[in-house]
Order: structure tokens, then sequence, then C-alpha cells
């Protein structure tokens, strides 16, 4: 059997945090390993016990999660953090982006998009909707300045860095390009190194960006 996905959930509401733990219970791949009532605590959950995944709320006491979003940042932690949260600001949901969150589920949404989400995070990839994804290209094209550019990629890596920023899976640009996916993520790896991004969506801004220079 496959491992489970080890959960910490970090919530200041208490009957929304056991609810969710026992929602979280009742799929066979996930194990809830803690909860916690602020960002202090969910700090120190992380730290003290083997999680793959932080289900994070973002306004919470004792350090919110942006600042526990920017603690795991600054210390390289392998816990990958999805933001759970009924904001509805779209600077938010860019600050997740930029301090190193990788996936955000509306607390409106339903109960499969949170599981889907883990899931895919879990896996290493990310995991925003396309209007949360959307709303994100466009606040940090308008406000990040990137150092790095396009400009060292080979042909085949430059075509292969506009598709991923249009949104297309390994397999689909594979496809399209008549290459194996393996030979994709051997590119695509080149390209983060590159460019300095060290995501789809880093490198999805880092083309929007470029695009906007040339136009």
């Amino acid at each position: 059997m496959k491992p489970k996905i080890r959960i910490v959930i970090a919530d200041d509401h208490a009957v929304l945090r056991e609810s969710l733990a026992a929602l979280l219970e009742t799929q066979p791949d996930f194990e809830v390993v803690g909860k916690a009532a602020n960002g202090a605590e969910a700090l120190q959950l992380v730290r003290t016990r083997l999680t793959n995944i932080l289900v994070l709320d973002l306004f919470m006491p004792a350090a919110d999660g942006f600042e526990v979003l920017r603690t795991l940042d600054r210390a390289g932690s392998r816990v990958a953090a999805v933001v759970l949260t009924g904001s509805h600001n779209e600077f938010d949901y860019a600050q997740v982006v930029r301090l190193g969150g990788r996936g955000l589920v509306l607390k409106s949404d339903g109960p499969e998009k949170l599981f889907s989400a883990i899931r895919a995070v879990a896996r290493g990839e990310l995991s925003f909707s396309a209007e949360i994804e959307s709303q994100v290209l466009r606040i940090m094209a308008d406000t990040d300045q990137p150092a790095a550019s396009l400009g060292r990629l080979s042909p085949r890596e430059r075509e292969i860095a506009v598709l991923i920023a249009r949104g297309l899976k390994n397999r689909d640009v594979a496809r399209q390009l008549s290459i194996s996916e393996n030979t994709v993520k051997r590119h695509l790896q080149s390209v983060f190194s590159k460019t300095g991004t060290h995501d789809r969506l880093e490198l999805a801004v880092l083309a929007l960006n470029e695009g906007r220079r040339v136009a």
C-alpha cells in the first residue's frame, strides 16, 4: 500500500477545525497528524511531526497564515501548504503564491476540490483554480520585476516554456511537440534553472512579462 498523505490542519475556528479533520479522515489515503488553533502551533506541529501537507487558514492569531508561509519558505521546509481561505482578495492570493503556497482552495468550494488539491500538491504539483490562477498572474505581472528572462533558453526550451506558461500539462506538451514526457521534464528542469523560476506559475509570470516587453 502507498503511504498515506500526512496532514496538519491550522484554523482558529474550533468547529471548522474538528469538522475538517473528520472530513479528511474519510479519505483512505489521508491521515490527519495534527490540529493547530494558530500559526505558532502550526509551525510547532510541522517541525515535530512527520507532515506532507499543511492545510492552512490565512487569518489566525499568533502568526497568521502569511507568516507561517514566510517561515516555512525561509527554513526551506519540505512541508507543502494548501491554503484554505474565505478571502476573495486577489492580492491575498498573489501573496500566497509569492510566499510558496502550493495550492489554494476557497472555503465556499466543495470538499472534492480540497481533496483534489491536497493530492495534487502531495504529488509535487500546483493546485489553483483557473480563475484564481488568472488573477494571480495578472497581479504578479503588474507588480513583479523579474530579474531573469527567457533569453538564455534554447529554441526547444523556449517552446516548452511558452506552452507550460499557457497552462499545458507535461503530457500535452509532449504530444504537441512529438517528444516523450520524460524529455519534457528534463527540458523543464533546465528552464527552471536558467530562468531562476521555481514552478510553472512563476514561469508563466515571467513569460507574460516578457511578452509585454516585446509588445
